[in-house]
C-alpha cells in the first residue's frame, strides 16, 4: 500500500563548487525545499550534466542515480573511522556526477537519533554493545530515520522513477510506500577499516544490509579480516 506524503515545492537552488580532501572536484546544485514535513532544513544535490542540463523545478532525467545520505558530522566532517559515512558520501558524489542525479542530504544524524544520542551510543558501544543494542539501550529504536522527506523532495524535483545507490533494503521499502518507484538498488562500495570492521558486521548480520562478511568478521570477533561486496559494482575499498 503506498501513501504519497504531502507535497513539497523546490524553495531555491545555486550552484556550488564542490572539493574534496583527496583532490576530487565536481560542482553541484544544491536546491532547498518549503513543506518538508519534519521542518527540517534537508537539501538536495543534482550532480552530473544531465542533473545540471535539467530545469530545478522540473522533470528531466529518466531514472538517475540518487542516494540518500544521512547526516554523520563525526564521519562526513571530521573522518571518523569509527563508520563508513563520508567515505560512502565521497564515493556517492563521484558516481552520481558521473551517471547523473541527486544526492539528498539528509538531517538525520545516528540514524535519527541526533548527535548527542549517538555520542552515548558510542559510549555503550565502548562497553561492548553492538550498534542496534546501544541504540536500544539508550530507549531509541535501532533505526529511527523515517524517508518521508526523501519522497518529498524526490517528487518536488520531479523523479518518475528512480535508481537507488544503497545498501540498505529499508530506504527502497519506504520509498515504496511513499510513492517513489524504485527501479534498481545500486550497491555502494564498502569501506572497511580495522575502527569500523565490528560496525559494518553488525549492519550486514542484524540490518539486512545487502553486503557479505565472512564468518570470523562477524561482530563477537570485532576488527579483524575484510568486508566483502556482495554484488558487482560494489567495490572494496580499505581505508588506510
Amino acid at each position: 500500500m503506498t501513501a504519497r506524503p504531502p507535497a513539497a515545492e523546490i524553495r531555491a537552488a545555486v550552484m556550488v563548487p564542490l572539493r574534496f580532501a583527496d583532490g576530487f572536484a565536481t560542482e553541484a546544485r544544491v536546491i532547498s525545499f518549503a513543506g518538508l514535513v519534519d521542518g527540517r532544513e534537508h537539501v538536495a544535490l543534482a550532480l552530473g550534466d544531465r542533473a545540471l542540463d535539467s530545469a530545478p523545478d522540473g522533470p528531466a532525467l529518466g531514472e538517475p542515480l540518487v542516494r540518500l545520505h544521512s547526516e554523520c558530522l563525526t564521519g562526513d566532517v571530521f573522518g571518523s573511522q569509527r563508520c563508513d559515512c563520508g567515505a560512502q558520501m565521497r564515493e556517492a558524489v563521484e558516481r552520481i556526477a558521473q551517471a547523473g542525479g541527486f544526492l539528498l542530504y539528509l538531517r538525520q544524524e545516528g540514524r535519527g537519533i541526533g548527535l548527542y544520542g549517538k555520542l552515548d551510543a558510542y559510549v555503550l558501544q565502548d562497553r561492548g554493545l553492538d550498534t542496534y543494542d546501544a541504540n536500544l539501550a539508550l530507549g531509541f529504536r535501532v533505526d529511527a530515520r523515517d524517508y518521508t522527506v526523501a519522497a518529498q523532495m524526490i517528487h518536488a524535483l520531479g523523479l518518475g522513477a528512480v535508481a537507488l545507490l544503497s545498501n540498505n533494503p529499508d530506504k527502497a521499502e519506504q520509498l515504496g510506500r511513499l510513492g517513489v518507484t524504485v527501479s534498481e538498488r545500486v550497491p555502494t562500495g564498502v569501506h572497511w577499516s580495522p575502527s569500523n570492521a565490528r560496525y559494518l558486521a553488525t549492519k550486514a548480520s542484524r540490518g539486512a544490509h545487502t553486503f557479505t562478511v565472512r564468518p570470523e568478521d562477524g561482530p563477537e570477533r570485532g576488527a579483524r579480516g575484510s568486508v566483502l561486496p556482495l554484488h558487482p559494482p560494489g567495490e572494496l575499498r580499505r581505508e588506510a
